[in-house]
């Protein structure tokens, strides 16, 4: 086999766990030096491909290399940018080309999730349609949990995990001040149109936490009426209640709660603010006092709570991307299967793209519960083996030690190309 370098990027949302993955898949390359030269990692993403900023990764340690996988965010710069098809966008695949000939790449390994899966697919079709031999293979990664195919995506156990745990601890703090104070506590997290995060929120009540959370999910239109009279009830039985709102919760006419009026770069309305606007119609209709906050950035960037099984299966899609790729494999995903639930096993199996791409993975109807506001056994069942386990990172100076990169360049080969 002909010594062939390799293009690492990372796309989207960051996660707690991502360079976990980007750890695996450096690790598991530079193990077969004799078939993959240098990965080179994307400055920001694809958009480092476009430009030609390559970051070449054997100048960086292996000592750091395996601290990745305690380091969240994403170690090389992620970027939302989304290739338009071959038909249309010819120029930028020109450009890929270009680039990885330049650099002698034959794999490409793109970390992230639907949007990304899409751009993978797109690039693996380059061999048949500009007759350039590359082997794209996706990395799954996503907090949404969205992704089909795999029983779950690398960033979700960890962002379960925090908003499992504030839930919990916020509803206590709520607990011992609601007799005079603070009655509502909501909690707005991640989710477009998947209420896989929020569900988490259902974690924080269990044998021996008798918590009144309610949970809005995308899954399910907002009925205003009904929704007061179930916090109503909360707060009449326990004195407060909490609330746990999905950024994607929306009114049957399909208009979100937290819909600002403005779009991102793929075109998707632009969400945040739901948490308020849920507490003061509580306020308005029923007077409680409240307090809100906006998970945001903590929840995904909280690798200080990762879960354990999440650290592994995201360094172990890592790896196997690599595996894949030296098996000659080609638009396909690396997947985790899942065997059983208690004890919770599980195996690395695989997908091919085109079932995956643009394919959102929905929660189940009967994951949640009847009056719509809380999860089922099953959905706890699927969850709990998720959050468990604890993979702190290292400690210095009572804070978490994390390693930060230095990106080296490669020196460019090509004129400068404009986005």
């Amino acid at each position: 086999m002909t010594v062939k370098n390799a293009f690492y990027a990372q796309s989207g949302g960051v996660t707690a766990v991502i360079n976990a993955s980007a750890c695996g898949v450096i690790e598991t390359a530079r193990q077969h030096s004799d078939k993959i030269g240098t990965v080179y990692a994307g400055q920001n993403g694809i958009i480092g491909a476009l430009l030609e900023n390559l970051i070449d990764t054997s100048k960086v340690s292996d000592a750091d290399v395996a601290a990745l996988r305690h380091t969240p965010s994403g170690a090389f710069g992620s970027c939302r940018y989304k290739m338009k098809s071959l038909e249309k966008n010819k120029r930028e695949y020109d450009r890929l080309i270009e680039v990885f000939k330049a650099h002698n790449i034959g794999y490409f390994f793109y970390n992230g999730g639907g949007d990304s899966a899409d751009t993978c697919l797109k690039v693996s079709q380059l061999a048949d349609a500009m007759g350039f031999p590359i082997q794209a293979i996706h990395v799954p990664k996503t907090v949404d949990n969205d992704l089909p195919v795999t029983d779950n995506c690398p960033g979700f156990g960890s962002v379960a995990k925090y908003i499992a745990v504030s839930t919990r601890e916020a509803s206590y703090d709520v607990a011992s001040m609601c007799a005079t104070s603070t009655k509502i506590f909501v909690l707005e997290v991640m989710g477009r149109h998947a209420g896989w995060i929020a569900a988490a929120g259902g974690l924080a009540a269990d044998a021996n936490n008798d918590i009144p959370v309610v949970i809005l999910f995308p899954e399910v239109e907002f009925n205003q009426e009904k929704f007061l009279a179930t916090v109503d009830a909360k707060v009449k039985q326990y004195g407060y209640c909490s609330i746990v709102v999905s950024e994607g919760c929306h009114y049957p006419d399909g208009k979100f709660l937290a819909e600002q009026g403005t779009r991102d770069s793929f075109g998707h309305a632009q969400l945040g603010g739901a948490a308020p606007v849920v507490a003061n119609m509580i306020k308005d209709a029923l007077g409680y006092k409240f307090h809100w906050a906006v998970a945001d950035y903590l929840q995904r960037a909280a690798r200080h709570l990762s879960s354990k099984s999440d650290v592994e299966q995201a360094y172990a899609l890592g790896k196997a991307a690599v595996e894949l790729a030296l098996e000659g494999k080609n638009s396909v995903m690396p997947a985790v299967i899942r065997d059983s639930n208690n004890p919770y096993t599980w195996h690395i199996g695989s997908g091919e793209l085109k079932d995956i791409a643009n394919v959102e993975k929905m929660m189940p109807l009967d994951y949640i519960s009847a009056d719509g506001y809380g999860i089922t056994d099953a959905c706890r069942e699927y969850l709990q083996p998720l959050i468990e386990g604890e993979d702190y990172p290292p400690y210095e100076n009572g804070m978490p030690k994390y390693v930060t990169l230095k990106h080296v360049l490669l020196d460019k080969k090509l004129p400068a190309f404009e986005l």
